[in-house]
Order: C-alpha cells, then structure tokens, then sequence
C-alpha cells in the first residue's frame, strides 16, 4: 500500500466518524457535552470496544465452528446474533469511564457518549474493512466507504445511543443496572436487523441495501430528535 493510499484510507475511515460526532454533541443547544468525555467515548469505540469484540466475536466463532457443520449457518449466526450481541456489549461500556459517568446528568447525556462510542468503533472498522477493498481500486474503495460512511457509522451510533440511553436513566436515577437491560435489547435487534438485510440478498443488493440505509437514516433522525425533546426540557 502505498503512502497516499494510506492517507486517503485514514482520512476517509476517520473523518466521517468524526463529523458525526460533532453533528450529534451539536444536538444539544443547551450544557453542551465536554470534548474531554465525548473524546474518551471515541477512543473506547476505537480502541477497547472493537479490539474486546474481535477477540469474544473469534472464540465464540471458533465455538461454533466445532460444534456446526455449516459455513452458512455459523456465518448467519455471526452476523445476527453474536456480532450485534458482543459488539453492543462492549461499545457503550465506555458510559462507565469515571470521567464520562460524572458528566451523565441529563437524560440525553447517554444518548450522545453512547452515540459517539458507536461512532469510534465505526471508525476503525472502516479502517479495517476499507484497507482490504482499497487494493481492489480507488472507485471500488470510494464506493465502499461511501455507504460504510452512512450505513454502518450511523449503525453504530443509533444502537449504542439506546444502551447509552439505558444506562444514563439507571444512573441518573439510582436504578438497577436492570433497567438498562431493555435497551441493550433493543439496539441488538437494531443492530441485528440492519446486518441481516445487508449480508442476506433476500431480495436483491441494491434494494436491501436501500431498505438498510433508510433503516438507519430513520433511526439515527429519532435519536436525534429524542436528544432535541430532552434538551428542551432540561434547559
């Protein structure tokens, strides 16, 4: 790979994630989150989440592998079940840092540190996904990162934002870490959902690709529109 290969690879994995995360701390008009926390959730996504994902996501892959048979089957599996449950475990633990727990006191708060942990993972996912089809031709890549920069960013930062959302009320309100257990069973199935129309061609690439983008455009606009309502209220 060369040199502007590897510009053009870092610039366009990143860059996106990064807007995004601007756009939904900007959500906000009033108290703002602080660049400190909002950074520290980026970097969990980046780093600890999506490294502790590949890791649980290989060993319980290998666990399947020996007990089922099957390609299809275990790669079914992998991307509706494992993949959404390990990677939306690990993502908004981030919410947990003391520094960014300190700062949840508003209920949207966890909807934002949620959304922006998503958004890192998303980044180096990009990175990861990205560095294989670059080799393939810059259109290729273009093309790839171009719906990896909606589709897959936008993912990853409305599902978290739901355990986010969770796990903001259990602290804000003394409740049992229960409480959170119905969101993080929600952003699974969002998650779920998304990765089952776009790896299962059940009705054609282009148009389950097209219901999937529109999937998360509309979900990532209701997140959004939660964190505006919120935002109303306690300013």
């Amino acid at each position: 790979m060369e040199w502007i290969e590897l510009l053009l690879l870092l610039l366009f994995s990143f860059l996106p994630p990064f807007l995004y995360v601007i756009w939904i701390r900007n959500t906000e008009q009033y108290n703002r989150e602080k660049w400190k926390p909002i950074l520290l959730c980026f970097l969990w996504g980046a780093t600890i989440a999506i490294i502790a994902s590949i890791i649980l996501e290989l060993l319980l892959g290998i666990s399947l592998a020996i007990t089922i048979n099957d390609n299809y089957s275990i790669g079914f599996i992998i991307a509706i079940l494992i993949a959404p449950f390990v990677e939306e475990l690990t993502k908004p633990l981030a919410l947990s840092l003391k520094t960014v727990k300190k700062e949840l006191d508003e209920l949207e708060d966890g909807l934002i540190y949620g959304a922006v942990a998503g958004l890192g993972f998303s980044a180096t996912e990009n990175l990861l996904y990205g560095s294989s089809f670059i080799s393939e031709g810059l259109f290729v890549f273009f093309v790839f990162i171009s719906i990896r920069s909606f589709g897959g960013c936008l993912l990853h930062a409305s599902a978290t934002a739901l355990t986010g959302y969770g796990y903001g009320i259990s602290i804000m309100k003394g409740t049992s870490v229960i409480r959170i257990i119905p969101f993080f069973i929600l952003a699974i199935l969002v998650h779920a959902f998304y990765n089952f129309i776009v790896s299962f061609h059940l009705i054609g690439v282009f148009a389950g690709l097209l219901i999937a983008l529109t999937f998360v455009g509309v979900t990532i606009y209701l997140v959004r529109k939660k964190i505006r309502t919120l935002d109303l209220l306690s300013g």
